[in-house]
């Protein structure tokens, strides 16, 4: 931590302004980062700070949309999950990435980015250094999804249902589809997050096939993303108990504002020497992967 640190909470104070936008939020991370300004002891939280905020936005969802999306959600999770996986390996060996950071980058593209790498790595056993590349990579992508992917959207014309689809499906993190949804609008929002959150879950069965099929694998090392099973109990709790509205309308704004906070703090911590200590091999099997995977599950969303 330098002297400067206590910029941070500045910012984060400015992230409560209705007017600080996600998207504005990561860019002033990012800026703080390459100007080297850092506070290592508030990075610790930020998985935290998004997990809360995620289940803050839960009590002001509509139980019924949350059903509608997850019916349309599921059978579009299962195909692209699957499909992600097959070709990340292909593409992996095609550019001879090694086999630990393959598997590594192509879980986080097919499921939910750092969450899933994170679950993943002590199941197949990775060292630290495939760890991070594959981190490296998917954190980077993030930060440009949140930026491009709104931009795109509104220049094709995408409805709020198609659009929170489509960055759920094609977006690595749940911060970043979070904050995409936020940007293009209140439905997308809604939309986005439940439908990645519902991808979310295929971490446990993806973490049963690995360990299976590891020499090395051990299913006592997976992880159950326990923050998702209250977000549902959120929504379920809002929906059985209205008589609290007005609550709920607080609880969503805190969680709007969290979120904020968290692109912030993720854009903070992306360094050039991280992206550059990466390797070229494994950000182009990142990028081709995820261009194929949004350029694919655009075209038959839109179809």
């Amino acid at each position: 931590m330098n002297n400067k640190s206590w910029l941070y909470w500045v910012v984060i104070c400015f992230c409560f302004l209705p007017f600080v936008s996600p998207a504005v939020a990561l860019c002033i991370g990012i800026v703080f980062s390459f100007l080297g300004i850092r506070h290592d002891s508030i990075h610790r939280y930020t998985s935290r700070v998004l997990q809360v905020s995620i289940v803050l936005l839960g009590f002001g969802m509509g139980l019924e949309e949350v059903i509608t999306a997850s019916k349309s959600g599921f059978v579009q999770t299962l195909i692209s999950v699957s499909l992600v996986m097959t070709g990340g390996i292909v593409l992996g060996r095609l550019l001879r990435v090694e086999k630990n950071t393959t598997l590594l980058i192509a879980a986080g593209t097919a499921i939910c980015g750092g969450s899933a790498i994170a679950a993943v790595a002590p199941i197949i056993k990775s060292e630290n250094y495939q760890n991070s590349f594959a981190l490296i990579v998917v954190f980077v992508l993030n930060a440009v999804a949140l930026l491009l992917f709104p931009l795109i959207g509104q220049r094709l014309g995408l409805s709020q249902e198609v659009f929170g689809n489509w960055a759920a499906i094609a977006i690595h993190d749940t911060s970043s589809v979070v904050g995409a949804g936020a940007i293009y609008g209140e439905k997308a929002l809604q939309v986005a997050t439940t439908v990645k959150l519902i991808r979310a879950l295929w971490i446990i069965p993806l973490s049963i096939v690995l360990a299976f099929f590891s020499k090395n694998g051990d299913k006592r090392s997976i992880k159950f993303p326990w923050f998702i099973l209250l977000f549902a109990a959120a929504i379920f709790f809002a929906n059985i108990f209205p008589a609290f509205e007005s609550s709920y309308a607080h609880f969503s704004w805190l969680g709007r504002r969290a979120m904020v906070v968290a692109l912030f703090l993720i854009g903070s911590n992306i360094t050039l020497h991280q992206i550059k200590q990466s390797g070229t091999r494994c950000f182009l099997l990142g990028v081709t992967l995820w261009v194929v995977t949004a350029a694919f599950s655009l075209f038959l969303l839109t179809r």
